[in-house]
């Protein structure tokens, strides 16, 4: 029974509104890249069932409306890249992102135009498109994949700079295009290229400074920034792209890269609002583009479309891989698995999709090819990659082991006494913290540390939990801790998530987070944060105790059961385990105990301190 096509326009956008929900939500839940779930609701509500038309339902406002998306989704990837991060990542994250992606790009573009039979102009686009990576899609490969420390830094860091630097690379090469297609001569298409990269230049700079100064200025209360911020990006998009047509998306990019280098402002709200937008953004905007796919398009890339695939897998990836880890001291495991890992993302979904478009109404011949092409490569390399990695990571011996480390949620005076012990005892820690003080004097301490808000979609892509297994949120924020507990919990497992108690903890049960939430209470019912960094203020010490057949868990408590609060224990394997409130543990001989030990009596007191913010 065929299905009736929805006409609704209000209907139509409350649908895609709760499908793209329902995949993120699925994605999470599975912890696989939501760019599958969103290629697969696409094809099924478009070629599949015939559920909606798109082309019919916008007209002939599809175009502009994906052409803002696009420029919004730009430049919130601009707005990451730091220069100063490019500098500071040399050698192998340095040559991926310059001489590895030259390569891919070569590899490909050559495939696509032998294999297709297509114009060395769109060859050398696509080849462009494949060169971007991006975190939205190996973040969650590397959660369930746990390579060593080297590769998952590695991959991590490619995957956040070559994000933005991948699509300002597809801009020009499609301006090169359009350049040569509207012009006769050599000279009048190099004009044209550049009144687009400088209109496109002009306008990017000038957003961005004139942003810069009306926040240093404080001509922009702090609830105005974000739309202010909106607002300019659609501006300087439409100003370039009337001034040269084709500049806009060139002039958001480099306006976001403005932004990001610029140390005399903070972007940080301005960059969740726009990670918040451009989900919806991207979600909505990727189930559209998949939909608007026919079978017929699918079917007639036929084999080749895997022997592409097979091409990107085992010839260019491992070309750009072996350039760019040349001469280090990377192991040949180490290389195998960077060479295995590089699925394609969100952006050259969302910058192929609309370049076709552009260049179908052009006339450009094989344009059509395009889109299809690259879905066909985006969900080849995810799927391939999820469904392999860890079987490839085993067999090369670089997964890591069962993470034992611990996420410190706070690196206040508290959070920092935990960690120092736990790093005695060989256990990795990391500490977070959006207070730059906390940060500092943790860092003083020797501490491993992450400056930012560990909920942000920022803290989401750049925060390195290689060893980490658990998380303790330490501060004396009850609602931030159960939003820790909600955050973390869906990566590290619901049982690996723990928090202290607060003074707003110890109220009955209706006015409380539930343990789902929150995560489990650790160490005693009436050890509350502020109690913790109480007793520290005093001379409280945090130390060590190994039991033995002579001193036995049971001498531990009768010695110590007025002065002592277990903490931690160690077992004979190294195995660390938090003392959980209202469980029971029996730790044996040559277990370790981390404990709080009260101030000595005899000892003067210090003043008592009131709890450090988070």
């Amino acid at each position: 029974m065929d299905v009736p096509v929805i006409h609704n326009t209000v209907l139509i956008f409350s649908l895609v509104g709760i499908i793209a929900f329902f995949c993120q939500w699925l994605a999470w839940r599975v912890k696989l890249p939501a760019i599958l779930f969103l290629l697969a609701a696409g094809l099924i509500i478009g070629p599949g069932v015939g559920l909606m038309n798109f082309e019919e339902t916008f007209g002939d406002l599809l175009f502009p409306l994906v052409s803002l998306a696009v420029a919004v989704i730009l430049f919130e990837g601009s707005l990451t890249l730091d220069l100063e991060e490019i500098r500071s990542k040399r050698g192998v994250v340095q040559r991926l992102i310059t001489v590895g992606a030259l390569a891919t790009w070569g590899v490909v573009a050559a495939a696509t135009h032998f294999l297709f039979d297509i114009g060395w102009e769109l060859s050398v686009l696509f080849g462009a498109l494949t060169v971007v990576t991006g975190p939205t899609v190996i973040v969650p490969m590397l959660r369930t994949v746990r390579p060593n420390a080297n590769i998952s830094n590695i991959l991590r860091w490619e995957g956040i700079l070559i994000d933005p630097l991948g699509a300002l690379l597809v801009v020009v090469v499609f301006e090169v295009i359009v350049t040569q297609g509207r012009s006769d001569s050599i000279t009048s298409g190099l004009l044209a290229l550049v009144e687009i990269i400088a209109a496109g230049t002009v306008s990017g700079i000038a957003g961005g400074w004139l942003l810069t100064f009306m926040m240093k200025r404080r001509r922009v209360p702090d609830y105005l920034k974000n739309l202010a911020t909106l607002s300019m990006v659609l501006l300087v998009f439409g100003v370039a792209d009337t001034l040269a047509h084709e500049s806009g998306l060139l002039a958001v990019t480099l306006m976001g890269m403005w932004l990001a280098n610029q140390r005399s402002i903070r972007i940080e709200e301005i960059l969740h609002f726009k990670e918040n937008l451009t989900i919806v953004l991207i979600s909505g905007l990727f189930i559209i583009l998949a939909a608007r796919l026919t079978l017929d398009d699918l079917l007639a890339l036929g084999w080749m479309a895997v022997a592409l695939l097979a091409i990107i897998q085992f010839v260019a990836r491992p070309l750009s891989v072996w350039l760019s880890t040349f001469g280090t001291d990377l192991t040949w495991r180490e290389r195998a698995m960077l060479a295995w890992i590089a699925p394609r993302g969100i952006v050259a979904a969302a910058v192929s999709a609309l370049f076709a478009l552009k260049l179908e109404a052009a006339g450009e011949e094989g344009a059509s090819l395009l889109v299809p092409l690259t879905f066909a490569v985006i969900f080849g390399t995810v799927v391939l990659q999820s469904a392999t990695a860890g079987v490839v990571a085993r067999w090369l011996k670089v997964a890591d082991p069962e993470p034992e480390g611990f996420l410190i949620i706070g690196a206040n005076r508290a959070a920092r006494a935990i960690a120092a012990e736990l790093k005695k005892q060989e256990v990795r820690v990391l500490l977070t913290d959006s207070n730059w003080q906390n940060i500092r004097a943790a860092r003083m301490d020797g501490l491993a540390t992450f400056f930012g808000n560990p909920l942000s979609e920022y803290a989401e892509n750049r925060l390195d939990l290689t060893g980490i297994g658990r998380m303790l949120a330490m501060t004396p924020d009850h609602n931030y801790n159960t939003m820790a507990g909600m955050r973390f919990g869906s990566i590290l497992g619901r049982d690996f998530t723990y928090s202290v108690q607060t003074s707003d903890s110890l109220l009955n049960d209706k006015h409380q987070a539930g343990e789902d939430h929150r995560g489990q209470y650790l160490f005693s019912d009436s050890l509350t944060f502020g109690k913790f960094s109480s007793l520290l203020a005093q001379g409280g010490t945090i130390r060590t105790t190994r039991l033995s057949d002579e001193f036995t868990w049971d001498d531990f408590l009768a010695a110590n059961s007025k002065k002592a609060t277990p903490l931690f224990a160690i077992n004979t394997r190294n195995r660390i385990r938090p003392l959980i409130v209202g469980r029971e543990i029996r730790p044996e001989a040559e277990w370790k105990i981390i404990s709080l030990f009260n101030p000595e009596p005899d000892e003067p007191k210090a003043k008592e301190e009131k709890p450090e913010r988070r």
